[in-house]
């Protein structure tokens, strides 16, 4: 399948000429934006869109004029394009300011249901935003939460912990998919199948996997899927999709006058249209890296294997390079197990901020800190110097891992 699809398969060169950002320079250098997990950059295709809403169809929702039926065209469309993403259907799909709003929002109309010394299992790979909406609920409410930990040797989550915390009172799983700040990826639909087996729901933050990974709603088993659009190359936006029926009977605080029916009950205000018509975008242009295939989504598979290949052989040059370095320490699982194509590392004698400036004199942009996955830096023991993290994207070239490894050798010499 990889090898026929890399003959029609968009080369590193016709990708990076569809991001404005990549002609930018510092310093001499060809900015190598490496800080993918935290934002990806944005091509002309869903430029063209949001403008292109923005100019010609800009109105708020559900009037008798024609450019509010248009807005409502452009938002159902948008909903198809993403339920195709996930596997999913459009009126399971809600849209929101971004992900932890809307899993604030979903936790509390969730905790309606329950009662004190009930219990939700979430993890310590997870970002803050898969944590804090569900700890707050143990002041609020009187909800028990349990959390699983992982091993800082390999970066993954120790399973038998996992089924432990799930008892008869637990009420929901909430798992992160993959982490945004080792790369590790957890094995959902089993965390799923799990809370199923106990009569628990399951929400799984698919924020650091969708860029990655093709979701699978359906595969995976889950209950209620969390993801960000400006991390696959699209506008800043929150995507939750959950099943229909939870969707028409959660109790969330809502206007009386706005509709009440799935998925728009969940969006409270007005929506921004044009970043809607954005993600749709980039869902198509990573599509259209494939081109002949019947449906998006099949178009979506191939795309993403191919550039799957392409970021794990990164990961392995990178991993194998900065491994070879005394002076730098590695975190999270080696290129052989599963993983994103995101690096955690530091350089000893300097902060991860400093790492992250001192690249930047070679045009490198990357992260640094702890990336709102705090109790994963603190396991670590990295809360005062944080990590230096690299994430590879599509637009992503093998110069730029080569450029990275000289940089970090230079720094460490």
């Amino acid at each position: 399948m990889i090898e026929t699809t890399v003959a029609a398969m968009a080369g590193i060169g016709e990708i990076q000429a569809a991001f404005p950002a990549l002609r930018r320079r510092h310093r001499g250098h060809p900015v190598g934006f490496l800080d993918g997990p935290g934002g990806t950059q944005v091509p002309q295709s869903v430029i063209d869109a949001m403008v292109g809403y923005l100019t010609h169809h800009n109105a708020n929702t559900h009037w008798a004029y024609p450019t509010s039926e248009e807005t409502d065209d452009v938002v159902q469309q948008a909903r198809e394009t993403v339920a195709e993403f996930l596997n999913g259907r459009a009126e399971e799909v809600v849209f929101g300011q971004n992900m932890t709003t809307l899993t604030f929002h979903l936790a509390r109309g969730l905790a309606h249901e329950w009662q004190p010394g009930d219990e939700v299992v979430i993890t310590e790979l997870d970002h803050h935003a898969n944590q804090a909406p569900w700890t707050v609920l143990e002041a609020e409410r009187g909800i028990v939460v349990r959390v699983v930990p992982f091993n800082i040797d390999t970066g993954e989550l120790i399973w038998d912990v996992l089924e432990r915390s799930i008892t008869p009172r637990t009420r929901l799983v909430a798992i992160g998919a993959a982490s945004n700040a080792l790369g590790s990826v957890s094995d959902v639909r089993r965390a799923c199948g799990l809370a199923r087996a106990a009569g628990a729901l399951s929400f799984v933050d698919g924020v650091h996997l969708a860029p990655h990974v093709v979701p699978d709603v359906a595969q995976i088993g889950c209950d209620f899927f969390a993801c960000s659009p400006y991390k696959f190359y699209g506008p800043h936006l929150g995507v939750l999709w959950g099943r229909r029926d939870l969707l028409a009977a959660v109790q969330i605080p809502r206007l009386a006058p706005a509709p009440d029916t799935a998925p728009e009950r969940l969006e409270t205000g007005t929506l921004s249209h044009e970043a809607i018509a954005g993600a749709a975008a980039a869902i198509r242009f990573l599509a259209d890296l494939a081109p002949g295939r019947a449906t998006i989504r099949e178009a979506l598979r191939d795309s993403y294997a191919v550039l799957h290949a392409r970021a794990a052989a990164q990961v392995r040059r990178t991993w194998e390079g900065l491994a070879s370095n005394p002076r730098v320490t590695l975190y999270g699982p080696g290129p052989d197990r599963p993983r994103t194509s995101t690096i955690g590392f530091t350089v000893q004698g300097y902060s991860s901020e400093a790492v992250a400036r001192r690249l930047v004199d070679r045009g490198l942009f990357l992260s640094h800190g702890d990336f709102y996955a705090a109790t994963v830096v603190e396991r670590l023991g990295l809360l005062d110097e944080g990590l230096v993290r690299v994430g590879y994207s599509c637009y992503n070239s093998d110069e730029e891992a080569e450029r990275l490894l000289a940089a970090v050798d230079e720094l460490s010499g």
